[in-house]
């Protein structure tokens, strides 16, 4: 199999003569820079497209990158949200602990008088 820009490809001036034998010299001078010109083109655009796979690689990695940095984000903002909420609840049990220990205490006269006392 040929590949573009192989000499296999590229035809002289005798083997398009002997191809089109009614065309001119020139004639057969335009067609092999025609072709030359298009197997150019061809290689350029061949670039231009492996150019930009390797940028849309290196895209994806980045994009890969910026996600795996907002999940780590949004690990430590939960463990930092879990964090609070359990001390919320510690401080609530306290506060639940030290309502009922006035509760059981004395006649319901003396209760009212030390939960005002204790700020409750």
């Amino acid at each position: 199999m040929t590949k573009p820009g192989d000499l296999q490809t590229k035809k002289t001036i005798q083997e398009l003569s002997k191809e089109f034998p009614n065309k001119t010299y020139r004639e057969l001078e335009k067609y092999r820079d025609a072709d030359r010109n298009e197997e150019a083109q061809r290689i350029f655009t061949q670039q231009e497209n492996e150019e930009l796979k390797e940028d849309q690689g290196k895209e994806g990695e980045n994009a890969q990158l910026e996600i795996a940095a907002l999940k780590q984000q949004l690990h430590t903002d939960r463990n930092e949200y879990r964090n609070e909420l359990d001390r919320i609840k510690r401080e609530n049990n306290d506060l639940h602990n030290k309502v009922a220990a006035l509760l059981d205490e004395v006649d319901p006269a003396e209760r009212i008088k030390k939960a005002r006392e204790s700020g409750l």
